[in-house]
């Protein structure tokens, strides 16, 4: 099992956060969107439902049932990747 960082996200769901950020994902339209990165579905689609469901990946633009749209941050997503603040 991995060890939680970020508000309990492991190091799976940063990487695919990362991803998302670097403009390789994309996102089927549907209330359970799956998760494709650089073209290959993603081995984890549990947690990639719960990025969507928790407000963290979005498609970029709506579609049609199905269809692949690209992923991106939300600002909650953006957060949940920012490095953390140094220590003074």
């Amino acid at each position: 099992m991995y060890a939680p960082f970020h508000d309990g996200l492991n190091h799976r769901a940063l990487a695919m956060l990362r991803a998302v950020d670097e403009g390789r994902a994309e996102l089927t339209c549907s209330r359970e969107p799956d998760l494709f990165i650089d073209g290959v579905p993603c081995c984890d689609q549990f947690t990639a439902h719960l990025l969507s469901h928790d407000g963290l990946i979005e498609p970029a633009h709506t579609g049609h049932f199905g269809q692949r749209v690209p992923a991106v941050l939300t600002t909650a997503g953006l957060a949940a990747i920012a490095p953390a603040p140094a220590a003074a």
